[in-house]
């Protein structure tokens, strides 16, 4: 048995097995870990390691507004001191790993407790109304990432859905050939946005083990208008987000997004 096989072993069939209540009340504990004020010297160090630009920590504050971070929850859940830079009409909604894409008709079925699903149930009830020609994508946000969510266009708040489910572990590596997964398992928050062209964006923001909370920015309503680059929520540790999208990225597979960056080239829109 490989180290993938064991812990993708571990995640599905014996941590997933235990009921849902029970996994958020071991992750919520864990998870309160990162709010003591000792986490805040795990900080300079975890910055060092994971960090090539020294002044990494300098274009963010905490989101207290104090000066400096009073723990890891605290550094986690950083702002930036400018909103990021768009540099599209459409835009990467978070900062991640491009793990998993492809139009939503040809994507393989995923088998889920049994069950063969395509990554429609991901959105949920919204699922369903996703056309085949759209395009999925899932952005796996390592614990490193900046763990916010923005709009990925201007547009309508549509619809709002949340989703109970499970925390299983989101890592991509562990779901070689169905990394959407966890996505279709766990814990999420669902809502769709209507661009200036009259179409869908759909978002689905997942949680996983640690992740106490999924917290949704208070302007997040029905019918409200959102502006690009918007904040849409937060999480409180680990996560994933997923794209159903009416165009086709100019990312590929592999390749780490970020925040404001160009989603779909204007040659691209045009043609569609």
């Amino acid at each position: 048995m490989t180290v993938q096989t064991f812990y993708r072993f571990i995640s599905l069939n014996i941590w997933g097995n235990l009921p849902s209540n029970f996994q958020r009340s071991i992750s919520k504990a864990y998870a309160n870990i990162y709010n003591k004020s000792f986490s805040k010297y795990v900080i300079k160090p975890y910055c060092k390691l994971n960090y090539k630009d020294p002044d990494y920590l300098t274009q963010f504050t905490s989101a207290t507004g104090n000066e400096g971070y009073s723990s890891f929850q605290d550094f986690f859940t950083r702002v930036y001191k400018t909103p990021p830079k768009v540099l599209s009409e459409f835009i990467w909604p978070c900062e991640g790993l491009l793990c998993d894409y492809g139009k939503v008709s040809e994507l393989p079925e995923i088998n889920v407790k049994g069950d063969k699903k395509n990554v429609r149930a991901i959105f949920g009830a919204l699922g369903s109304s996703i056309p085949d020609d759209y395009y999925f994508s899932n952005v796996f946000l390592h614990n490193n990432n900046y763990h916010r969510i923005h709009a990925p266009t201007n547009g309508i708040i549509k619809s709002i859905e949340h989703i109970s489910g499970d925390l299983v572990m989101l890592r991509p590596w562990l779901y070689k050939n169905d990394p959407s997964l966890p996505a279709m398992r766990n814990e999420r928050v669902n809502l769709t946005i209507e661009d200036v062209n009259g179409k869908l964006w759909y978002l689905s923001i997942v949680g996983g083990p640690a992740v106490g909370t999924i917290v949704l920015n208070e302007a997040v309503k029905l019918n409200a208008h959102i502006n690009v680059v918007d904040e849409i929520g937060l999480f409180l540790l680990g996560s994933t987000c997923c794209i159903a999208a009416p165009y086709p990225t100019v990312c590929e597979v592999g390749e780490t997004v970020y925040v404001g960056n160009t989603y779909c080239s204007s040659q691209l829109q045009e043609a569609f």
